[in-house]
């Protein structure tokens, strides 16, 4: 069943505060008595308001565990005048008739529709209201630079049919569109942004090739292949003049054999040293894996913590006997939610760990957003590792800002728009004749002295 809703998804999407504090404001238009279920959110926008001016007038929103209530007052401020953006063609001297501007998106808000799963019925849709709720809190804090959206949503379900959705006249008016998440519904969305002239943003990973023929897609994730390839690239750009030792961890359920294959085929490409051997392998032969003159790289073919937590057991044993070993681990993204059980092991054994998201638990700029989602949504963000609402801030503030910047020019080029991620990097390049792919990888790195450091690629 579609569900279109115009700015804003009605499932409890309360209000964001930006970090720009505004001037307090001295005149006001009204007072208005709080209705039952508004939000601050809804009653800025239908002032025509940021919310940090509806907040400016009304000091008392910022106390601690203030509540908007039924039958409340609160003041609603004229709303101000933004700068006009300029026009993207100069005036010229000496005009002998009107000139015509055809208006683009660099010079009017930009009208952006989501086609996710905006539900409640599943996990798929719970994670889709989440990223929706940050790509929301994303406009809300494009609107305080200047940078006008019109927000279009469609609750497109895995069994929803696209073309219905497709029929809507507001679809082909979208200057981008957010979506699918199923790869079935890929080519007719994919085929409707090429006949309307959309951009259309992937955010998730798909089993599809029609970023390799279409000009108008941008897809943030590669597929298992692409992924590994980037990781062994990189992997021995860092670790090329060291030792690598693969242990085989008998997990008949791991699917990490496809990235062993992959290095172990570099390794003997490059004449690499490299040795292999067994968690199950006495004292005697372990040791004689490694190299006693370089520096060592363990690589697992799995990712589970059990045998993690077996192979750190069996390092640590090795170092009591030949302490002398230089180590480092190179492990897969699952690893990044087992911090609580191994963090001390990451920080002993220098662990590099792959990924293509990561939003470090130090950060402040992190720890702000989390205070400000709970704030307006009063429940905090689900506890996957990857946050689906810092990935919704993170890709619409890089697409949206992108396409104000540059208009139909933009291609998400390393540079082009100059944000720095919360979690999710996004360096998109053109795939041959077709679209655009997201190629930023990372390597998040545990060192010796109890740090963490993002590598970026």
């Amino acid at each position: 069943m579609k569900q279109f809703l115009r700015y804003f998804f009605m499932l409890t999407v309360l209000s964001f505060v930006t970090e720009t504090a505004l001037a307090q404001v001295q005149n006001f238009k009204e007072l208005h008595k709080v209705k039952r279920k508004e939000t601050i959110f809804g009653i800025a926008r239908d002032n025509g308001l940021t919310i940090d001016e509806l907040i400016a007038a009304n000091p008392e929103m910022k106390t601690p565990g203030y509540e908007l209530r039924k039958g409340d007052y609160i003041k609603i401020p004229y709303p101000p005048k933004h700068p006009e953006p300029e026009s993207v063609n100069p005036q010229p001297q000496m005009p002998t008739k009107p000139v015509v501007v055809e208006p683009d998106m660099r010079n009017r808000e930009l009208r952006v529709g989501v086609m996710l799963p905006l539900h409640n019925d599943n996990g798929d849709g719970k994670r889709m209201v989440e990223y929706y709720r940050g790509l929301l809190m994303a406009c809300d804090s494009l609107r305080t630079h200047g940078i006008s959206t019109d927000v279009r949503a469609w609750n497109v379900a895995e069994n929803a049919d696209i073309q219905k959705v497709l029929k809507d006249p507001m679809a082909a008016e979208c200057d981008l569109i957010i979506g699918p998440l199923y790869t079935k519904q890929v080519k007719a969305l994919g085929d409707f942004a090429v006949k309307n002239d959309i951009r259309l943003l992937i955010p998730f990973s798909i089993n599809s090739n029609e970023v390799f023929d279409n000009g108008n897609l941008f897809q943030v994730f590669q597929n298992g292949n692409q992924t590994n390839n980037s990781y062994v690239f990189r992997f021995y750009q860092r670790f090329k003049n060291s030792h690598v030792v693969i242990i085989d961890c008998n997990d008949s359920t791991s699917t990490k054999g496809s990235f062993t294959t992959v290095l172990r085929r570099k390794l003997d490409q490059e004449g690499a040293s490299y040795s292999l051997t067994n968690l199950k392998s006495s004292e005697t032969k372990f040791k004689q894996s490694f190299s006693t003159t370089k520096h060592n790289v363990v690589v697992l073919n799995t990712s589970r913590s059990q045998e993690l937590n077996v192979a750190f057991a069996k390092l640590n044993g090795l170092l009591m006997t030949v302490p002398t070993l230089q180590i480092s681990m190179f492990g897969y993204p699952e690893w990044l939610m087992y911090i609580r059980q191994h963090l001390d092991n990451f920080y002993k054994f220098d662990t590099y760990i792959p990924s293509t998201y990561y939003m470090s638990p130090l950060s402040h700029r992190g720890e702000h957003f989390k205070k400000k989602y709970r704030w307006n949504f009063h429940q905090d963000m689900q506890p996957y590792h990857q946050r689906y609402a810092v990935t919704g801030f993170d890709q619409a503030y890089f697409m949206i800002k992108g396409l104000h910047m540059y208009g139909k020019q933009f291609t998400g080029a390393s540079g082009m728009v100059g944000y720095t991620p919360l979690q999710t990097p996004l360096h998109f390049e053109r795939i041959g004749n077709g679209g655009m792919q997201n190629r930023a990888i990372l390597f998040v790195h545990y060192t010796k002295d109890n740090k963490i450091e993002t590598i970026n690629f």
